[in-house]
């Protein structure tokens, strides 16, 4: 199966599906914070179940190491603090909908590779390598954050209902993604990169974004300092780890350092 790209002219697929596409698994909606309107092919809650099946098979791979480890503590910890504060979020805007039927899972992997994923459901995976470089909880904070910011705002569900229905045709999907078909799994796992890369999801430019500003209002909303997002956007710049497999997907330059600056004052808030 070959690659699958998420271009800016999904944007433009997103907005023509909306419009013209009549089929019950379709469906619009706005991202909380940005209010950009998306598109998603699969409902919510057969992501969570497919992504239930494939965190527990990604374990069972790579065992997590136990809870009395200090770093699994740490995560843990910063993680059920983001959690709290995205529930409280989408309650306070009338949107705990949207994260209905999640059932958080916060992880550590021994894996030297710079990463850390976020599934639909608030399923959760950090790799040691990550720790070293992000330093203090408020810069694992960083990173949770943005990857929570990912599910909450369903972008892997976008980006995989564009290949489901260049796979299946809107005729076809939603017989292949109830029961769950071999090739929607596939397809799955393609999305989130647990079929070569492991959790490496190449997200657009626009979804990059995006997630950078829910991560933001989400760290903070935790009780952590936003401004550390620009520290340590600023230091894998200053590494120049564009190597590294969290920056391989990840704009890292200049400009997103400046619209984190920007968007600070409103994460502030």
């Amino acid at each position: 199966m070959s690659k699958i790209k998420f271009s800016p002219a999904g944007i433009f697929v997103s907005f023509f599906l909306c419009a013209v596409l009549a089929a019950t698994v379709i469906s619009c909606s706005r991202v909380p914070i940005t209010n950009r309107k998306q598109v998603v092919a699969v409902s919510e809650s057969e992501m969570i179940a497919m992504s239930v099946k494939q965190y527990a098979q990604f374990l069972a791979k790579h065992p997590p190491l136990p809870n009395s480890d200090s770093r699994v503590v740490m995560v843990k910890s910063v993680g059920g603090k983001i959690q709290m504060a995205v529930e409280q979020f989408m309650k306070e805007k009338k949107l705990s909908k949207r994260i209905a039927g999640y059932k958080w899972e916060f992880n550590v992997v021994d894996d030297k590779t710079v990463n850390a994923w976020c599934m639909p459901g608030g399923k959760v995976v950090v790799y040691t390598g990550l720790l070293p470089v992000t330093q203090t909880e408020a810069g694992l904070a960083v990173v949770m954050g943005h990857e929570i910011a990912h599910a909450v705002a369903r972008h892997g569900n976008e980006r995989m209902s564009q290949a489901m229905i260049a796979e299946f045709g809107k005729a076809a999907l939603a017989t292949a993604v109830a029961y769950q078909s071999q090739a929607a799994q596939e397809i799955f796992m393609q999305s989130y990169g647990l079929g070569s890369t492991l959790g490496l999801l190449k997200y657009s430019r626009t979804h990059e974004s995006e997630a950078d500003k829910l991560g933001l209002v989400f760290m903070a909303l935790a009780g952590y300092n936003p401004e550390e997002a620009v520290a340590f956007w600023q230091r894998m710049a200053k590494d120049g780890s564009n190597t590294l497999q969290i920056l391989s997907t990840h704009p890292n330059d200049q400009t997103r350092i400046e619209d984190l600056k920007k968007f600070l004052p409103q994460a502030k808030k």
